[in-house]
């Protein structure tokens, strides 16, 4: 995105405010509403992704774009005077893991994702300040291989521990409004920011023709939803851990948390019991409850060769996953023990799933237009899941492409056959990527 003059004028806005929340951090800001004028709505549009979903109206970006100016004035006189209406958002439902769950996802109109992205801009420009650096997901200048990288840094610090891995059911569907108004009572009263974020909070969600209006949760997919759950999270979690929880531990200590995926390795296995027996009742208490059979402990030390006292052999370390990589412990080329990442084998599956989807679905395309798609969606998977000792399973997910597409090939009709000399013939044309490698410490890691 090419940034404008008044991107400028927008930034400067924003940070002014990041210094006084940060120079003030417990002041109560009771003006926001008006930083949103013309020029930051058009910032907000210029950042609101164009290619999504439809909501309700079907009512797409390029439409919306046609009379910009005359929307986005509309849109801030509705905001300001509250007569702005948050329509429905539009439900359907991904595949999530490996069997028939799904997950619901709600698609906001196309201008309620400018407005949400608008008032998430001021509401990150005030939280940001505020928020632990335990915490990774939806949050600017911050990514999963971040997090991924901090947790691997602490676990090799530490020569390994106590992994309590961590599943909050349904987080998006359950969260409470109540708490959450209360939650941004501490920080924001805003009347204007209020109004509208209580709005998007009672919308209907229409699925299948039906509307129904949920009194908890805020729809995944939403713009402003994912600063919600930080907001939420960081007052039942991060803030819990870091200042009641930690203080009273009698080994070290950390949190690694993204979105509402998070794991805490403990030194001592009489702390990480501790926890692990509190941590529901904690979550009960603002309406959320933890999924007893994926949330585990699991024994994480660096191998060891030597005896316990008893004379037995000390257990080898479990593993477990996070953010779609499976963490062990295994030999660098040095020989010495390293915490080492490899793609998940549900999402290797995922993926492979949507891979061959979308082969049927188009194998009667020109080869160059199947092409083109599949080098993209192999370059993502690679940007993704190439971090240093993923390598065997980035070519094992290239190879099972090569056989999907030349599979879905020979079903284009009953003399479509395609042998492998011909498929040969064919990659010499159009070659797919093989695997890129990224750096172990890629991005700038934070301690934690």
């Amino acid at each position: 995105m090419v940034e404008t003059l008044g991107s400028k004028i927008v930034s400067t806005k924003l940070q002014r405010v990041a210094k006084l929340a940060r120079e003030a951090p417990g002041m109560v800001w009771t003006t926001l509403a008006h930083h949103i004028d013309g020029n930051f709505l058009r910032e907000a549009y210029r950042r609101t992704r164009k290619g999504g979903a439809v909501g309700v109206d079907e009512r797409t970006a390029d439409e919306y774009a046609l009379d910009l100016e005359v929307n986005l004035e509309s849109l801030r006189e509705r905001l300001k005077s509250g007569a702005y209406y948050a329509p429905p958002v539009r439900r359907v439902h991904i595949p999530k893991g490996e069997g028939t769950a799904t997950r619901p996802i709600g698609i906001p109109t196309f201008e309620d994702k400018v407005l949400q992205r608008a008032v998430s801009m001021v509401l990150e420009a005030v939280y940001e300040q505020g928020f632990r650096s335990c915490s990774f997901g939806f949050r600017p200048r911050r990514s999963a291989h971040q997090a991924l990288n901090v947790l691997r840094q602490g676990l090799m610090e530490m020569k390994g521990g106590w992994v309590l891995e961590v599943d909050i059911r349904k987080f998006f569907d359950t969260l409470d409004h109540g708490h959450l108004r209360s939650f941004l009572d501490q920080r924001v009263r805003d009347g204007v920011l209020r109004r509208v974020i209580d709005k998007w909070l009672k919308a209907g969600v229409l699925q299948e023709g039906t509307l129904s209006y949920p009194e908890l949760g805020s729809p995944q997919g939403g713009v402003i939803s994912p600063l919600l759950a930080n907001i939420y999270l960081h007052e039942v979690l991060d803030k819990w851990f870091e200042d009641v929880v930690k203080p009273r531990l009698r080994g070290s200590a950390f949190l690694v948390r993204y979105a509402d995926d998070f794991v805490i390795v403990f030194t001592w296995e009489r702390d990480a019991h501790r926890v692990m027996e509190v941590l529901p009742k904690r979550f009960g208490r603002y309406g959320l409850t933890l999924h007893p059979e994926k949330t585990r402990l699991i024994p994480f030390w660096r191998p060891r060769f030597s005896r316990g006292l008893s004379g037995s052999r000390v257990p080898r370390p479990g593993t477990f996953d996070l953010l779609g990589f499976t963490h062990y412990w295994a030999r660098s080329r040095r020989g010495s023990w390293v915490v080492k990442r490899k793609t998940a084998k549900d999402r290797l599956r995922q993926g492979l799933k949507r891979v061959s989807a979308w082969c049927s679905e188009n194998r009667h395309q020109p080869l160059g237009y199947q092409h083109r798609n599949l080098v993209a969606k192999l370059r993502g998977h690679y940007a993704y899941f190439g971090l240093t000792g993923n390598g065997r399973l980035l070519s094992q997910f290239r190879y099972r492409v090569l056989l999907l597409w030349r599979r879905w090939l020979s079903r284009r009709s009953q003399r479509a056959w395609v042998s492998w000399k011909r498929f040969a013939r064919l990659l010499k044309l159009y070659p797919l990527p093989e695997p890129v490698m990224l750096s172990s410490l890629s991005g700038h890691a934070v301690s934690p």
